[in-house]
């Protein structure tokens, strides 16, 4: 599959200033070593959403669901996948001992590019940014006063909403010189990811359809760009508005899922259908059929391949009989629990 990749820079251009005499690196007062500083910033992009949709359902449109949930995704998605920044956060990190945070700014941006003057003493930095978190309303930035304990962390529940926005960090070592005009690229990459679930319904006579997704990140480490597992949420997917009847859309935003199979099986293994390869699945998406007779079909999706930072990943399925679900995706492993109950659940050693 070939990725789409939207390249921007964000461009950190020095303007040159006077500095007062005798201020250097190695002054203890810092506070006459000031100077201006202009900043442009842009966001890179890299997402492979439009050819996931192009393979996935636009050469395939063999139903109008198809066309329909190609057009509620994009929908969706827009506010997730975009060069756009409505706020960016700004640190400064000292670089020896227990690198303090020297200084900190936060701006109100909405676009994809803005400057802003910057009064910041000659030093070496670790410089962090975070765009996007404040209207996310799941994510939130913690412990940022220093610069190896920031995180974008997640809320903790069982069971919680999708990220409202696409998040995006950077991070760069800044060796602030005297008397020198100097020049830093600095590019932001985005931190989380969307799944997307298309249903087509005609012929299964199902009522209701909820859909939950699991195994992914909890926390996002922003200084070195690693992602924390402390526990395995369960995320409310979004059911998306279609045009047309004999389907459903569900889409969530997330963190990505591990690159490698956990210690845990995220499968139930005692259900009455279970796939060969469900053990070896990643993250997992669950379906939840409501039938006439008002019992529920659970349906385990089991993904085998790693769902990574800037991706869409979007899975076809066709509605049986008995509320379960079969994916086109040979990949997919799959585990059925006919007239599922809550709390059936649970997790094993592998």
């Amino acid at each position: 599959m070939i990725t789409l990749r939207h390249t921007f820079l964000v461009l950190a251009t020095m303007a040159a200033a006077l500095l007062p005499q005798g201020c250097s690196l190695v002054d203890e007062n810092l506070s006459d070593c000031e100077t201006d500083y202009m900043i442009n910033y842009e966001l890179r992009l890299v997402t492979n959403m439009t050819t996931e949709l192009k393979t996935q359902l636009e050469t395939e449109l063999s139903t109008e669901v198809d066309v329909s949930s190609a057009a509620a995704l994009k929908s969706y998605l827009s506010n997730i996948f975009t060069d756009f920044a409505h706020d960016v956060d700004l640190s400064f990190y000292d670089v020896v001992e227990d690198s303090v945070r020297l200084h900190h700014e936060a701006h109100i941006m909405d676009a994809n590019q803005s400057s802003y003057t910057l009064y910041i003493p000659v030093h070496r930095y670790m410089h962090t940014a975070v765009a996007n978190v404040v209207e996310n309303d799941i994510v939130t930035l913690q412990e940022d006063e220093y610069c190896h304990t920031g995180v974008l962390h997640q809320e903790v529940a069982d069971t919680i909403a999708t990220h409202k926005t696409g998040l995006f960090t950077a991070r760069l070592p800044m060796d602030v010189l005297e008397g020198i005009d100097q020049t830093f690229d600095v590019s932001l990459y985005m931190a989380n990811c969307a799944t997307g679930i298309v249903i087509d319904t005609v012929g299964s006579h199902v009522r209701d359809i909820k859909v939950h997704m699991t195994g992914f990140a909890t926390d996002f480490n922003i200084c070195d760009s690693t992602y924390r597992f402390k526990y395995t949420p369960i995320i409310k997917a979004d059911k998306l508005e279609l045009s047309t009847s004999g389907g459903m859309c569900f889409a969530s935003v997330n963190y990505p899922s591990r690159d490698t199979r956990p210690t845990k099986s995220i499968f139930e293994t005692t259900d009455p259908f279970i796939s060969e390869n469900a053990a070896n699945s990643l993250w997992q998406i669950r379906v939840y059929a409501t039938l006439p007779n008002g019992t529920v079909t659970e349906t385990k999706l089991g993904v085998t391949k790693p769902l990574r930072a800037g991706q869409l990943k979007v899975i076809k399925v066709k509605a049986l009989d008995n509320g379960a679900v079969h994916p086109d995706d040979p990949d997919v492993a799959v585990s059925v629990e006919i007239d599922w109950q809550a709390g059936q659940e649970h997790e094993i050693e592998l």
